[in-house]
């Protein structure tokens, strides 16, 4: 079976509406899934996609509107009643317990798991039957980010979908990867399966998407076939303006700010990467790209730079001196920022207001508080402008963290580290989630630092990304880090090359040579 446009809709929806305390999340969203049809939903951040796949899936209940499914009248209380209709979703973040292996991971996301022998059979059965390899009795926390994916698609395959939905689900995949990935949902497709993908990855979407419906704040503001459409163009529907690409005006690169010299540790995280005799150098002015698979150790390099892990004694150097034993606030003092890549819970507290959080990271540099009290009027002041600079959609900055898209989260904490002027800066994952006309802001805000003579090391799963930003480029492969490179005019297959780990790679290209 393939998709056919002029089917009966598998999914109807018409005039949802969801709102909540100063903004409508969905106003007035209408449109239609065909059965077998590959169905992109497009939209900045904020846009209200998240909140109707959500009504979609059963965990949010609408205001007005309704909903069909086969014809028939559809209005989920809960996920269980989505699962039981045949709606399944897989999310952007993972819900996997990490000590627990595949099939225990699997069972407790099913009604009424069969016996362990017979699921475990099933698994590997439907994993082989749609190119996902996976074993059964491998714990999850030995698995890379492509394998957990995996995971939690084959409990969806399990349940018979007639529905499926995905939140983002190439952003810690490698190249190779995504193909495996597009190959299933491609198979699903034929067998009538409908998908509704959500990505900020427009390239993606053109190359697997049948239809596409774009949301700008809340409403449905046009339609479109994916590959008969640039990836401009649809940036451009998403904004409703004329995409700015970033540009860097030429500048020299001045003295070394930030040096690792052999430096090794342990990884504090149990399913964590040690990093292995690091050795890097990154100059005022200049941008050093690293790139790896997602789990090389892009999270314990962030930590040992930010303080939050300490590393031996002459290893690490600020401007010359040694900041091994320095801890984060001291670090910040100096002018050495960091914004980790988990939003919540890492980079923002969730409970807590964007005043609050804009505080948390800011003090040290912007002076924020004053004989031990925090001064108000300035956190506030400072928290409006982040808002206000990089278009962070909330109703205002005494909003919680949590109560954010991840999309304008991300856009608010990197805000936060860029407007403290930083001598260095450490990014991981700057753009992800958020999308085109944001990451567009956000690269411009890294070019625009660099230019003042901030250095910079920017930790990206997205190639496109760091080659269009970087000076260097680097790669991490189990904790080791790669010679840097000249970013210009690196290929992706030699991108590959040190992704996977050829670390003898750069030697060789001059013994070529």
């Amino acid at each position: 079976m393939s998709f056919d446009p002029a089917q009966t809709p598998l999914l109807m929806l018409e005039g949802l509406t969801k709102a909540y305390p100063g903004v409508i999340a969905n106003n007035q969203v209408g449109f239609s899934i065909a059965p077998g049809e590959i169905h992109a939903l497009l939209g900045e951040n904020g846009a209200g996609k998240s909140t109707l796949v959500k009504t979609i899936y059963g965990l949010v209940k609408p205001d007005a509107g309704r909903m069909e499914l086969h014809g028939v009248a559809y209005s989920p209380a809960k996920p269980s009643e989505a699962r039981r209709r045949g709606v399944a979703m897989v999310f952007q973040h993972f819900s996997l317990f990490e000590a627990l292996d595949v099939a225990e991971n699997i069972a407790l996301g099913m009604e009424d798991p069969p016996p362990r022998r017979d699921l475990s059979e099933r698994i590997r059965s439907v994993s082989e039957e749609y190119g996902l390899p996976l074993d059964p009795s491998r714990r999850v926390g030995d698995l890379s980010a492509g394998e957990r994916q995996r995971v939690e698609i084959i409990r969806c395959l399990l349940q018979n979908p007639k529905l499926l939905i995905m939140d983002e689900p190439t952003s810690v995949l490698t190249p190779q990867e995504v193909d495996m990935l597009f190959t299933t949902l491609r198979t699903l497709s034929a067998e009538g399966t409908a998908i509704l993908y959500i990505s900020h990855k427009l390239d993606e979407i053109r190359n697997l998407c049948d239809a596409a419906t774009v949301l700008r704040h809340g409403k449905v503001v046009g339609d479109c076939i994916p590959r008969e459409t640039s990836a401009r163009a649809m940036a451009e529907l998403m904004v409703g303006a004329t995409l700015q690409t970033p540009a860097r005006a030429a500048g020299t690169r001045g003295e070394v700010l930030l040096e690792a010299r052999g430096l090794s540790l342990p990884s504090e995280r149990q399913f964590g990467t040690a990093l292995k005799t690091i050795q890097m150098q990154v100059r005022s002015g200049e941008i050093l790209g690293i790139g790896g698979v997602a789990g090389n150790g892009q999270d314990e390099l962030l930590d040992v730079l930010s303080g939050e892990s300490r590393a031996p004694a002459g290893t690490l150097f600020f401007e010359g001196q040694d900041i091994a034993t320095l801890g984060p606030r001291q670090r910040r003092a100096i002018g050495l920022l960091t914004a980790p890549e988990e939003r919540l819970g890492h980079a923002a507290a969730p409970d807590m207001s964007l005043v609050e959080n804009a505080m948390l990271t800011g003090d040290p540099r912007m002076s924020l508080v004053r004989n031990g009290m925090l001064d108000w009027p300035k956190t506030r002041e400072f928290a409006k402008k982040i808002i206000t600079e990089f278009d962070v959609r909330t109703p205002g900055s005494h909003v919680a963290a949590r109560a954010l898209s991840g999309g304008n989260l991300q856009k608010f904490v990197i805000g936060r580290e860029v407007l403290q002027n930083p001598r260095a800066l450490v990014v991981n994952q700057p753009t992800w989630g958020v999308d085109a006309a944001a990451a567009a802001s956000i690269r411009q805000a890294l070019l625009d630092l660099a230019e003042q003579g901030t250095a910079l090391i920017v930790i990206s799963q997205d190639l496109e990304e760091i080659l269009e930003i970087a000076d260097n480029f680097a790669a991490l492969n189990e904790g080791r880090l790669t010679e840097p490179r000249p970013a210009a005019g690196l290929s992706l297959e030699e991108i590959g090359l040190m992704m996977g780990g050829a670390h003898d790679m750069d030697t060789a290209h001059h013994a070529e040579a």
